[in-house]
């Protein structure tokens, strides 16, 4: 594509935002951006393709995957694709970033390394079968579940696989991982456990129904939504249910650390913060007939895509600002001090200021 002239602004500020809400405690960003609304649109992309999962930023570079299995490097001054990458199959796995690469997963099974810069891939390594989850990098080792029922354990910088666990279904759950212990949902209905260094189980717990969500740490808490209705927060060391909360569905959405709240969206149409201490409901706020995307934190505003992007006021659920664009079923917002990026199931990449 031709350069433009416009050179990118020393001034503007961008804040690198290298996995799936934010960062591997799901705190969604949280006082990166305030409560101002989007005035207009900086620039739109069309991918070609939906998009289902979420964006991911760095240096300036927004990384977006598609449908057509593409991922795709865009300048986020100009508004242009740097490059574009093929992979073997659909995409529904949000990147991940780790020094100059962007690792996800595909549909075909395998998960690419690709190099931040030029596009080239660096190394693959394959599951079974579809890879729907983010790689969740910590201490050079790449985490990621499979619907082969598996989760991997990858060197970040070979894509050797160092310990490889099966568990009792599939795993559309992106991990949460901490120094020790790796936390997953499972399609069996259960939370694992599972040990950093040999994937080992050290604790399973069971829900009434399968897990799609991925998993939020907020100390010693594990919070995760079911299939089964409910909403749960877990002894983290024990796995033991210190409560959990009922809404009027099934809870594919991952929830948002914020403070003391945690909060998730319901296939019931619901956004609910809710006290992580206490499981009290501090307020739910109607969205949009089904939420499976997962809220992200600004600076006093929690926002989620639906029909459209809308921001609530964290204290109280009330509307903040809503833009009309943005629909979205797995993905997530990237807020920045000065832009919110948005990917939609048509296909059209927003930058909105």
């Amino acid at each position: 594509m031709p350069e433009s002239s416009k050179t990118y602004e020393p001034s503007r500020v961008e804040t690198d935002w290298p996995t799936l809400l934010y960062d591997t405690s799901r705190t969604g960003g949280q006082g990166i951006r305030g409560a101002k609304a989007p005035e207009h649109v900086r620039w739109h992309v069309r991918m070609g393709s939906s998009v289902r999962s979420a964006p991911v930023l760095r240096a300036g570079v927004l990384y977006v995957t598609s449908m057509a299995g593409s991922l795709h490097a865009i300048d986020v001054e100009k508004g242009r694709q740097n490059w574009q990458f093929q992979a073997a199959g659909h995409i529904h796995s949000t990147p991940s970033l780790s020094g100059q690469k962007v690792l996800f997963g595909c549909d075909s099974g395998k998960v690419y390394a690709v190099d931040c810069n030029s596009g080239k891939s660096l190394w693959e390594t394959s599951a079974v079968a579809e890879v729907w989850t983010s790689p969740v990098i910590r201490d050079g080792v790449a985490f990621f579940g499979s619907a082969d029922t598996r989760v991997y354990a990858v060197d970040v910088d070979t894509g050797r696989k160092q310990w490889t666990q099966e568990l009792g279904g599939r795993v559309y759950s992106t991990a949460s991982v901490g120094k020790l212990h790796v936390y997953v949902g499972c399609g069996d209905g259960k939370v694992y456990c599972l040990d950093v260094s040999s994937g080992k189980t050290v604790w399973s717990t069971a829900t009434g129904n399968g897990i799609d969500s991925s998993p939020a740490v907020a100390g010693d808490a594990v919070l995760i939504g079911s299939e089964d209705f409910f909403f749960y927060t877990l002894d983290a060391n024990t796995g033991s249910v210190r409560w959990k909360y009922e809404t009027g569905l099934g809870i594919s959405s991952s929830p948002a650390v914020y403070e003391d709240l945690a909060v998730v969206g319901s296939k019931d149409g619901f956004l609910y913060a809710l006290e992580i201490q206490s499981g009290r409901l501090r307020w739910k706020v109607r969205v949009s007939d089904v939420v499976t995307a997962p809220p992200v934190m600004g600076s006093g505003v929690v926002c989620i895509q639906s029909g459209g992007t809308e921001a609530f006021d964290i204290g109280t659920g009330s509307l903040v600002w809503r833009a009309g664009l943005g629909g979205a079923v797995q993905s997530a917002p990237v807020l920045t001090a000065d832009a919110i990026y948005v990917a939609t199931n048509d296909g059209e990449v927003y930058a909105l200021e």
